[in-house]
């Protein structure tokens, strides 16, 4: 994507605004960096590359700090939100029962192109691993299989455009 996303022009111009007073209120520091990230990803819904470019030249850091910084800390999207959000946690424990092997069949499973993907740290439920955070809510001692399921389900229900029962 080449450029910051765009909408209708009042919005777009006010989103701007609102950033560039958020900046000034922090001195335009970069020790100010994660909120200001934290901002223009409320405003926009995710940091493309030419609005980490603008905070950079703004903050006058370089723009490898600026995207370090926001791929760092995994709250932070450098892409739109899809329809639905997998979180796949990678602590320690999760990572030993396989949680990195559910995040990449996720990732390649061809169903999952409604599905924003992440990985994620701890989530302090480590006896339940490997945990899947689908939609807001976890799935516990998840296979391939059953995050299959989950996938399957989620398609028959948009094929068929009912949500009952879910």
């Amino acid at each position: 994507m080449d450029e910051i996303p765009q909408t209708a022009g009042a919005a777009h111009d006010e989103r701007e605004q609102i950033l560039d007073r958020a900046m000034a209120r922090h001195h335009n520091s970069g020790d100010a960096l994660i909120e200001i990230l934290h901002t223009a990803q409320q405003l926009y819904g995710y940091l493309p590359a030419p609005l980490l470019k603008k905070i950079a030249r703004r903050l006058m850091l370089p723009p490898s700090r600026v995207l370090g910084v926001a791929t760092f800390y995994h709250l932070f999207r450098l892409e739109p939100l899809r329809k639905h959000s997998a979180v796949v946690c990678l602590g320690t424990a999760c990572y030993e029962a396989g949680g990195t092997e559910l995040l990449e069949g996720l990732r390649q499973h061809p169903g999952s192109g409604d599905w924003s993907v992440a990985s994620g740290r701890c989530v302090g439920s480590c006896g339940l691993a490997p945990i899947v955070i689908c939609d807001g809510r976890a799935m516990a001692r998840v296979t391939a299989d059953k995050l299959e399921a989950r996938l399957r389900e989620d398609h028959d229900r948009g094929s068929t455009g009912t949500d009952a029962g879910h």
